[in-house]
C-alpha cells in the first residue's frame, strides 16, 4: 500500500488525517463489501461501503497494479497524465452526504489546480494506482461509523477469504448491462 507521514495536517478547508488503503472486508450483516482505510498510527479504521461492481473495480486495480509493476508498463490513465504534464496533488474525503462520502481529486498542471468531485471508490482506486494517501477531514470521523482496531468483527485473515468468496459468487447478471 502506501506509507504515511504521522499526524494530522491543517489545510484551508480544515484538519485532515492521512489514511491509507489497508484492505477489504465484508460486512457480515449486510453482506456488502467495504474498503478499510487506516490512519498512520493504526488506531483509526474508516470503513467505506462499496457496491459489488465497485468491489470488482478495486480488486481489478490491485491485480493490474501488481501485473503492471512486474512488467514495467503503465496504465493508460497514468500515461495520459504524464503526457499532459498533469500531477495529482491530493486525494481527499471531505464530508458525508446521506450515505455517500464526498471525495475529491485535485489535479495540477502548470501551476493551475482543478478539483474534481469523484465517487469514493474512484478516490480509492486513484490512491492505489498512484500510491498516495487519502486525506480525510476530521469532520468525516464525527459523521461516519468507525471500526475499533480491537473489534472482532473488523478484519483479519477470515475477512479476506470471505471477500474472495464474495467476488467468486457474483452473478454476471447482477453486474448490470456490461457483465465481465
Amino acid at each position: 500500500m502506501t506509507t504515511c507521514r504521522k499526524g494530522s495536517k491543517r489545510k484551508a478547508r480544515g484538519v485532515y488525517r492521512e489514511m491509507t488503503v489497508h484492505g477489504f472486508a465484508l460486512d457480515s450483516i449486510a453482506q456488502i463489501p467495504l474498503v478499510l482505510l487506516k490512519d498512520c498510527e493504526g488506531k483509526i479504521t474508516l470503513p467505506i461501503w462499496i457496491s459489488s461492481m465497485e468491489a470488482v473495480t478495486v480488486a481489478a486495480e490491485l491485480i493490474s497494479r501488481d501485473a503492471l509493476s512486474q512488467s514495467g508498463t503503465r496504465d493508460l490513465m497514468s500515461l495520459l497524465l504524464d503526457q499532459l504534464k498533469v500531477t495529482i496533488e491530493r486525494i481527499s474525503i471531505e464530508g458525508l452526504s446521506e450515505t455517500n462520502f464526498d471525495a475529491y481529486v485535485q489535479f495540477s498542471q502548470d501551476g493551475n489546480s482543478v478539483r474534481v468531485k469523484v465517487r469514493s471508490c474512484e478516490a480509492v482506486v486513484m490512491a492505489l494506482k498512484h500510491s498516495m494517501p487519502i486525506m480525510v477531514a476530521d469532520d468525516v470521523f464525527e459523521q461516519a461509523s468507525m471500526l475499533d482496531v480491537g473489534d472482532e468483527h473488523g478484519f483479519g485473515d477470515n475477512s479476506a477469504g470471505r471477500f474472495v468468496d464474495f467476488l467468486e459468487s457474483l452473478d454476471p447478471k447482477d453486474m448490470g448491462k456490461y457483465p465481465i
